[in-house]
């Protein structure tokens, strides 16, 4: 059946990973592998904790959004914003 890997496939690509990367390296390979596996694990089974603090967040702000005003009105003994920034001579800005 083509696409199968069977044990003898597996014992080979085992021996190919001994030769190439030696036995001293195998171990930190291994922990790699399982660190990358129990990630990608972890994001398929629905443990998402990242979702729940984005969930919180949008929570949080859409809370915010509803007590923060969203116009700016000047009070009667505030002065009006005066023009500071100096035109050039030469007309350009």
């Amino acid at each position: 059946m083509p696409g199968f890997v069977g044990f003898p496939e597996l014992v080979l690509l085992g021996l190919v990973v001994l030769l190439l990367f030696g036995p001293k390296r195998l171990p930190e390979i291994g922990r790699g592998l399982g660190k990358g596996l129990r990630e990608f694990k972890d994001s398929v089974s629905g443990d998402h904790k990242d979702e729940d603090i984005n969930l919180e967040r949008r929570e949080i702000s859409s809370d915010a959004s509803v007590t923060t005003p969203t116009a700016w009105i000047p009070q009667d003994n505030e002065a009006p914003a005066t023009q500071t920034a100096a035109v050039p001579k030469n007309g350009v800005t």
